[in-house]
């Protein structure tokens, strides 16, 4: 008998444990879950954007609060590694690129930037962050997003033509010329879409 009752609390204490364990682990995802949608939240207010699938897109490239603010630098950023290497004249275009649009010295925006500036990015970072851009322009009202779209094509444009040449002439090379020809391609899309919205 005392056998048959050790037995029976040994089992209790097992369920008992599972349980615990079941309902911490329950407990440890709500609070992941409820973390990661107070950082989305977070996430949307720097970028102005309310959309869940883009919130979650920026979230799963990286993106932070702290960080969402380069999301327009990274065609530059694509742009300079076209040939291979980011060049100082590059560089230096982008970092007063990136100035201009309130990412200060030191600052975990000013870091991420740094990093991809020494350490290119994949190819699929650049290529979903473009779709995200684009996503993003067919959201704004149509002048807003035509003016976005001119200056991020000029910047790119002058990022490519920043280094290289001869006696000073800046030539666009191959590479830079399949670049800014995607990225003018995705923003056109995002236009084309924009419009169809708008009509």
């Amino acid at each position: 008998m005392a056998e048959q009752d050790a037995f029976g609390d040994r089992r209790r204490s097992l369920e008992e444990e599972y349980f615990r364990k079941h309902e911490q682990e329950l407990i440890e995802k709500m609070r992941r879950r409820a973390e990661e949608e107070a950082e989305r939240r977070r996430l949307g207010e720097q970028a102005g954007v309310a959309d869940e699938e883009i919130l979650k897109d920026l979230q799963a490239l990286g993106y932070t609060p702290e960080t969402v603010m380069l999301l327009h630098l990274v065609p530059l950023v694509h742009m300079a590694w076209a040939e291979g290497d980011v060049s100082n004249r590059e560089r230096t275009l982008i970092i007063e690129a990136a100035r201009s649009r309130g990412v200060d010295a030191g600052t975990a925006a000013d870091q991420q930037l740094a990093t991809w500036l020494t350490q290119r990015p994949s190819g699929d970072f650049f290529d979903r962050t473009l779709r995200v851009i684009g996503a993003m322009l067919q959201a704004r009202p149509p002048q807003e997003r035509e003016a976005s779209q001119r200056d991020l094509l000029s910047y790119c444009s002058a990022i490519a033509s920043a280094s290289g040449g001869i006696l000073g002439f800046r030539i666009v090379s191959d590479e830079e010329r399949q670049v800014l020809a995607r990225i003018s391609q995705e923003l056109e899309r995002a236009h084309g879409s924009g419009k169809q919205r708008d009509g």
